[in-house]
């Protein structure tokens, strides 16, 4: 248990390179080097992780310390993947509020912007190019877009398409089930037990900061909405970060579109799950509007419960479903449904891919002013990650020392 400990903090600090990096790094630290699991149960927990709405490698990581500690494994697992991030992303949220006025590091979120876009556009084609291969799925992508330009609701889009789904495209494993782990610990009742524990532990918090400031405080708000992000943010963390910028961002005001390219960057410079992006949104959100309490305070409540309904999700679908892994994953219908949500989740990153570049291109809202700047970076961005002569971190940087040079200069 001490060496886990010791790993799972390693992997929290390196975990840098999005999930396909934090999923090489647990093969490479689990599997290869010290051969706590086989190749086999490496890649059948990696398939369960895959199902499971959320960040898949902070989930993975949870399975991996459940399966080798029970419990008290996955916690520490799980919670030592995401919390050098936070606090890391904590003081670069607190550096981005007390200096934005600083020239230099205006310039250098300034340049991170472009980059930003590019990273998006480049996930849109990873990601259309695995979820979208018929036309079926090309059709439900197309119809979903119109949809969420129609302001649809994201929920009722995922749910619609997921029931399509899993009625119309039902698939066959091409493997037979294996022999699952625990089975015999795998009974449904134990998992309602465990998933209705675990709501409770998010509820106590949630209704005490309730009763405190009240229900229609914003660092209410923000863990309430995150809860629900966490709960239908299948596809990963471009899935969540789109769905938060369509409410957060486009329809509530509570933060400004270049903001949450900011804290997208930020995210990426920082090690854990991309999806601690959403920690920078609720941070400067509540910072922005404080109500009674210092803005400090009111920012550092919002970035507690949003990691708090953020990540806390991933535990519950582990410990309550993981027993029965094998029944989930070779399910045809589950299947069908999932092939079908990752069509709307490509055609939601890319009404936010668009409504990103929108902003970033044409500042005055018309067609008719074009900012060429910006528009070139992107361009040069995106052939450097396609062309794989850089990675993402790397490249965030540069664009942001870009910027500041742009600045000094300007």
């Amino acid at each position: 248990m001490a060496a886990a400990w010791r790993l799972w903090f390693k992997i929290g600090c390196i975990g840098f390179g999005g999930p396909s990096g934090q999923i090489a790094i647990l093969h490479s630290e689990v599997v290869e080097k010290r051969g706590w699991i086989t190749e086999e149960e490496f890649v059948r927990a990696l398939q369960f992780s895959m199902l499971l709405p959320g960040p898949e490698a902070q989930q993975l990581a949870t399975y991996l310390g459940w399966r080798l500690h029970g419990i008290r494994g996955g916690i520490v697992a799980g919670v030592l993947f995401v919390l050098p991030a936070a606090l890391l992303l904590w003081l670069l949220s607190l550096l981005y509020v007390l200096g934005r006025e600083l020239p230099l590091l205006h310039g250098f979120f300034e340049g991170l912007k472009p980059a930003v876009v590019a990273i998006v556009l480049s996930a849109l084609w990873r990601i259309g190019r695995r979820a979208v291969t018929t036309r079926w799925l090309g059709t439900i992508a197309l119809v979903a877009f119109l949809l969420f330009y129609l302001q649809a609701l994201y929920p009722l889009v995922i749910i619609g398409f997921g029931l399509v789904g899993a009625f119309l495209l039902p698939k066959t494993s091409d493997h037979p089930p294996l022999q699952t782990l625990r089975a015999t610990e795998g009974h449904w009742m134990a998992s309602l037990r465990m998933a209705l524990t675990l709501i409770g532990i998010w509820a106590l918090p949630m209704a005490g900061l309730s009763l405190w400031l009240g229900s229609k405080a914003l660092p209410v708000t923000v863990g309430l909405f995150f809860g629900k992000v966490a709960l239908f943010s299948f596809g990963g963390a471009y899935a969540a970060l789109s769905y938060v910028s369509l409410h957060a961002a486009h329809d509530w005001g509570w933060i400004t579109p270049a903001q949450m390219m900011d804290g997208l960057g930020l995210a990426e410079t920082t090690p854990g799950p991309l999806l601690i992006a959403l920690q920078f949104v609720a941070f400067l959100a509540c910072y922005q509007a404080p109500g009674v309490l210092t803005p400090m305070l009111s920012a550092t409540l919002g970035s507690l419960a949003a990691i708090w309904s953020l990540f806390l999700p991933s535990f519950l679908w582990i410990f309550s479903l993981a027993p029965h892994m094998e029944r989930l994953s070779h399910n045809g219908r589950m299947t069908g449904a999932l092939t079908a949500i990752g069509a709307v989740v490509t055609a939601v990153i890319a009404y936010v891919a668009l409504w990103f570049a929108g902003n970033l291109f044409f500042p005055s809202g018309t067609l008719s002013h074009i900012a060429l700047a910006p528009l070139m970076l992107s361009t040069i961005a995106f052939f450097l990650l396609q062309s794989k002569r850089i990675s993402v971190v790397p490249l965030i940087l540069l664009f942001g020392a870009i910027g500041a040079v742009l600045r000094i200069q300007g």
